[in-house]
């Protein structure tokens, strides 16, 4: 593993924040370390009667303030409507809170003729059009480490095999990949050089993690099979990452659905720490794994509407059972939506507080 922990762990940082890099280094951390992360639709849904649980429970939310919740801006990408980013994908939200999805219908590049005009956006723009500011980011960056804090990043959602279909529209994409397409090497080459000058950019203000995210598997499987993966996105992934490896900067790399063919590969390419999900990779799936990559569990989101709040305690007990190891590489991520009713959001809080700790300063 290629992990700036080492390097890290020499600052000064607070107790949160040191504990995470022993994890990910595999250096015996003192605890599990853990975050809820509750997404805006809960907020929207639940309101007051949420914050009363976050408020119970400031070893879990040790930043949370009253009335945050209200503050809360939604980014464009959450808010209802239809709206045509940079790359000229054209995205529908149906309800305030929840993510948009790209209009297949409308993918720019639905048509190769497109292609040879086509020019991406900017790596100066973000994904609201705004121009990124990164003298301003490096003072950021500079000023969470100076607090003890870890300088992170994060790259949009989707950087590669998504972008991808984005363009060129679901179904395109998987005639694209069955056929071999040539044109493909050309697209292909477009979204890495984009993603490539964002993450070099990144790197160079002072970034010591950043956020990758690609949705790769489904279900019971990969979108695509394993041969096509490593053909056409691994060489791709290696690339994007590379910067990274080179400078000392950890990977945290997300992907849902079932990935258990290829984290070997998404390690080699570079990825520090991985979050799976847990329904889709299994416990058993993922073991093979513990000491050779970081697990950033993604707890059992299609669990969290459904079960009865002590069958909670026993998933996170369980979890931590069959992953940890006193080395570590062991973090717990509870992602919480609108459809998580409050008991059950309590009995996540209480479990991850009996079993783990907090990863967020």
């Amino acid at each position: 593993m290629t992990s700036p922990a080492g390097k890290q762990v020499k600052q000064s940082r607070d107790p949160n924040t040191a504990n995470f890099l022993k994890a990910v280094s595999f250096e015996r951390p003192d605890w599990v370390p853990a975050v809820i992360d509750i997404k805006l639709s809960a907020w929207l849904r639940h309101g007051a009667a949420l914050e009363e649980i976050v408020l119970a429970h400031p070893v879990m939310f040790s930043n949370y303030r009253p009335g945050d919740f209200r503050r809360a801006v939604s980014r464009p990408r959450f808010a209802p409507g239809t709206r045509r980013d940079g790359w000229g994908i054209v995205w529908d939200n149906i309800e305030a809170g929840l993510g948009s999805i790209p209009r297949e219908a409308e993918a720019p590049l639905r048509d190769w003729k497109d292609l040879a005009d086509y020019r991406p956006p900017s790596p100066d723009l973000d994904s609201s059009g705004g121009r990124r500011d990164w003298k301003a980011l490096a003072g950021s960056l500079a000023a969470r480490t100076g607090r003890g804090g870890l300088a992170c990043t994060t790259v949009p959602h989707g950087f590669i095999y998504m972008w991808l279909y984005y363009l060129r529209g679901f179904t395109n994409l998987m005639l694209d990949l069955g056929s071999e397409e040539p044109r493909l090497e050309k697209l292909l080459e477009l979204v890495v050089a984009h993603n490539l000058e964002l993450v070099e950019k990144m790197v160079g203000v002072g970034t010591e993690m950043i956020y990758f995210g690609d949705d790769l598997g489904q279900q019971k499987s990969l979108a695509i099979s394993p041969a096509a993966w490593r053909r056409w996105l691994k060489p791709a992934y290696r690339r994007v990452l590379r910067p990274c490896r080179a400078a000392g900067v950890l990977v945290y790399f997300h992907s849902d659905g079932r990935i258990v063919d290829i984290i070997g590969d998404l390690v080699e390419t570079g990825v520090d720490i991985l979050n799976p999900q847990f329904r889709a990779n299994t416990l058993e799936g993922l073991r093979p794994f513990r000491g050779r990559v970081c697990l950033s569990l993604d707890l059992d989101r299609q669990l969290f509407p459904f079960a009865e709040p002590a069958r909670l305690e026993s998933h996170v007990r369980e979890a931590v059972r069959v992953l940890n190891r006193p080395e570590g590489g062991l973090l717990l991520h509870a992602e919480i939506a609108h459809d998580v009713p409050l008991a059950n959001i309590e009995a996540l809080c209480r479990a991850l507080e009996n079993y783990a700790g907090p990863w967020h300063s």
